[in-house]
């Protein structure tokens, strides 16, 4: 997520491959063993830290748990340990955006996140083979939507590689906050993976700081938020066996930011997930196996879960 770190560059790429991530209804029962997508090979795209305007987007796409008629004499609706998260709304923000490469004027337009003005959204990272984080986060996030849909959950993506660019970091908090039939969602989590240096290695949770300035009030959310982000810290170095950030975050995992404008203007509890740094050989070897990112997906997943059933 170039935009989020004062080590990233923006990268401008001069010719963009959009890749278009497929959801693929699966069983519940099938989630259940390790689902096996097809990694996009392409771009990745980003707008930094906010959200596009109305006018520039779809709707977002919602997944919903597909009601299965009851047998004869079974009960209507799954019960509590069959469908957990029944009743949740849980959005998962896909970083970046595959087209952004090819928008890049319309992403460096600037939005207010409270504390000050920023650009939209950026490109993202890539690893040195090329697999671009835009990429990386659409599969991410379609594994993980699969994991908590077959827990019940009613799963919101911010995209779906399904608009030319965007959303701007401000429609990204804005789809989280109006979630759930306007009631916001019970946890938003934003799907990344960074771009530092070579040596960089590991994965940390991004919280938000305390902020009050313009549109943005995080006072009500940077308790629960630091909840969920620990919930899935713990989570994702089990699943996946990575270990957290040794570049910052004092090997806790979690780093803590008041620049961001997806987490300045949330109103819901909400992280980011920096699954690992993409400009390491050894951090890029494991993103780009599609078994690794399916414990990604499992680890966030568990999270959510631990910090939703309280």
């Amino acid at each position: 997520m170039y935009d989020h770190h004062t080590k990233k560059r923006r990268r401008r790429a001069p010719s963009a491959l959009v890749a278009v991530a497929a959801a693929v209804p699966v069983a519940a029962a099938a989630v259940t063993g390790w689902l096996v997508w097809a990694a996009p090979d392409g771009s990745a795209s980003h707008r930094a830290g906010g959200g596009a305007s109305p006018s520039a987007s779809a709707s977002p796409s919602v997944s919903r748990t597909a009601p299965v008629p009851p047998a004869s004499g079974a009960p209507a609706s799954p019960s509590p340990s069959a469908a957990p998260l029944a009743g949740k709304v849980v959005v998962i923000d896909p970083g970046h955006n595959p087209g952004n490469f090819q928008h890049t004027e319309d992403i460096n337009e600037t939005v207010d996140i409270g504390t000050h003005r920023k650009e939209c959204d950026t490109t993202g990272t890539a690893t040195q083979d090329g697999y671009r984080e835009a990429a990386f986060t659409l599969d991410v996030s379609h594994r993980l939507r699969e994991v908590l849909r077959a827990r019940g959950a009613t799963v919101v993506l911010t995209h779906d590689a399904d608009r030319p660019f965007g959303p701007c970091i401000d429609e990204r908090a804005r789809i989280g906050n109006e979630a759930g039939g306007g009631a916001g969602a019970d946890a938003v989590v934003s799907v990344h993976a960074d771009g530092s240096a070579v040596g960089n290695r590991g994965f940390h949770v991004i919280l938000p700081g305390l902020v009050k300035a313009g549109a943005a009030d995080t006072a009500p959310i940077v308790g629960p938020s630091r909840t969920l982000g620990e919930r899935i810290a713990a989570e994702f170095a089990r699943s996946t066996g990575s270990a957290p950030a040794n570049y910052l975050g004092g090997g806790t995992g979690l780093d803590v930011r008041k620049d961001l404008g997806g987490l300045n203007l949330s109103t819901v509890p909400k992280v980011f997930v920096e699954c690992g740094n993409m400009r390491d050989p050894k951090d890029a070897a494991l993103l780009t196996e599609a078994a690794w990112r399916q414990k990604a997906a499992q680890g966030i997943a568990e999270g959510i879960s631990t910090y939703l059933l309280g």
